[in-house]
């Protein structure tokens, strides 16, 4: 029998068609009189959208929102929010907005309303991560975690498959880790596994151009499971490599999960044996590694499967094994800085995991 403790969270979750159209009554719900609302400067039409939903709640729009939160873009922020009168935040996007909504809630304690239009996931999560000075510095805080996140398929119709892939792999990245975490249990293994089926699922059916609202539905419902994992079990190797390549060298987060993925998993592969065997079932690939079918899947799905094609240079892999190495998360295999470095040239190349 497993020991475990288990605490849920208390997020309050709005999901089907039309769900957009219920944002004035959950911000009202919560509260909020003026909510700001923020996004990146691509999905400005979407915010003015939200801001004519919510009415008299709308204070303004703030659309800076930038990867891996800038303290600079935090500052700035702020600045708007309290030009604007604002007493709560609408996030409406993918990890970039979302993060900034936690910071800000952070220093204010306001309640969070998130709209993803991607499937990260990270709207599950009291999770927070500022960069300063080149250091990603992620916590856990209970004012970090959203209050209410409504999913509502039909903002996602438009995201381009590529970049549906990329958020997809990120997803399944949490909840793969989420199967060996050090404080993992029964439930959490359980949103693991559906979370991993169903996300790869809808993205294979949007990759054979089946319904697109049906495909849609099921990648944010893999979302919503995956996020739930990170939310409630420790992360381990995978997520300290991502977060100091995307932090460090100014990495895109999601393609540097969906690339660095397969073989943190190869890594870990010996000391994890019941994860990469749930891993495997769940991708519908019992006959090779859970890492091969991660792979594997990266492949079929048409993602990018080399750190060099994202920006990443070869001269810089032996800073980023250094600092993964010098301060890392727990993980079921020890943490090796020459083992790293192996995996991240690997990574780097874009071949198949060893």
């Amino acid at each position: 029998m497993q020991a475990f403790i288990y605490t849920a969270q208390p997020v309050r979750v709005v999901f089907g068609a039309d769900a957009w159209s219920t944002l004035q009554a959950e911000a009202g719900r919560l509260g909020v009189r003026k909510a700001l609302v923020l996004c990146t400067p691509r999905q400005r039409a979407l915010a003015e959208q939200a801001i004519a939903v919510l009415a008299e709640r709308g204070a303004g729009i703030y659309d800076q929102a930038v990867m891996h939160v800038p303290v600079d873009t935090v500052a700035d922020a702020q600045d708007a929010a309290r030009r604007a009168g604002a007493d709560g935040v609408v996030a409406i996007g993918g990890g970039s907005t979302i993060g900034l909504a936690k910071a800000l809630a952070m220093e204010s304690a306001w309640p969070i309303v998130v709209v993803p239009t991607t499937y990260s996931g990270s709207e599950m999560t009291s999770i927070y991560g500022v960069t300063e000075n080149g250091i990603k510095k992620t916590g856990k805080d209970p004012h970090a975690l959203p209050s209410t996140v409504i999913y509502d398929p039909s903002l996602t119709l438009k995201l381009p498959f590529d970049i549906s892939v990329a958020s997809g792999m990120n997803a399944i990245a949490h909840a793969a880790e989420g199967l060996y975490a050090q404080d993992g249990n029964p439930v959490v293994a359980l949103m693991a596994e559906e979370g991993i089926r169903a996300m790869a699922s809808g993205l294979r059916q949007l990759k054979a151009g089946a319904d697109a609202s049906g495909a849609r539905g099921d990648c944010l419902y893999g979302a919503w499971l995956c996020g739930t994992v990170l939310g409630n079990a420790g992360m381990a190797l995978h997520h300290k490599l991502c977060h100091t390549l995307g932090g460090s060298f100014n990495l895109p987060h999601a393609q540097t999960h969906s690339i660095v993925l397969p073989h943190a998993m190869a890594y870990n592969a010996v000391a994890a044996d019941a994860a990469m065997q749930k891993i495997s079932r769940a991708l519908g690939r019992n006959d090779v590694s859970a890492a091969g079918a991660l792979y594997g899947l990266a492949q079929e799905l048409g993602a990018t499967l080399a750190l060099q094609d994202i920006g990443m240079r070869e001269a810089d892999l032996d800073q980023a094994a250094d600092i993964a190495a010098s301060r890392p998360y727990w993980n079921p295999r020890p943490i090796e800085r020459a083992g790293i470095r192996t995996l991240l040239q690997a990574a780097y190349e874009g071949r198949p995991p060893a």
